[in-house]
């Protein structure tokens, strides 16, 4: 795995698509926070428990930009299609520290 912060998140989208938890969960500093307009700054457990077993909702998802804006910032704009129809876009802003992920908030876009 590449270990810049650009690397780390690609690393997690990979683990969130297979739903490899084991191979996921050591990206997640045990402090991480978790921030979308449905969640406000759930913890690591919460978001393994809630969030993160969600894949099988999409029948596509891609990621249409990942760009690492600092040393510890990295925005990702995907689109997705959820099961129940329509599709979406969203941005994350995703803080990588000491190659861990500490912190994603979640900016809903809407359909496309």
């Amino acid at each position: 795995m590449n270990g810049s912060p650009a690397g780390v998140v690609e690393a997690a989208i990979r683990h969130y698509r297979s739903q490899d938890r084991e191979a996921a969960l050591p990206l997640y500093a045990d402090d991480f926070t978790f921030t979308s307009p449905q969640d406000e700054h759930i913890d690591r457990a919460a978001f393994f428990e809630r969030c993160f077993p969600t894949a099988g909702r999409f029948t596509e998802q891609r990621v249409l930009h990942l760009v690492a804006v600092d040393e510890e910032l990295v925005l990702v704009h995907y689109e997705y299609e959820p099961a129940s129809g329509g599709r979406y876009r969203n941005v994350e802003a995703v803080t990588v520290r000491d190659g861990l992920i500490r912190e994603v908030r979640v900016f809903f876009g809407g359909k496309v």
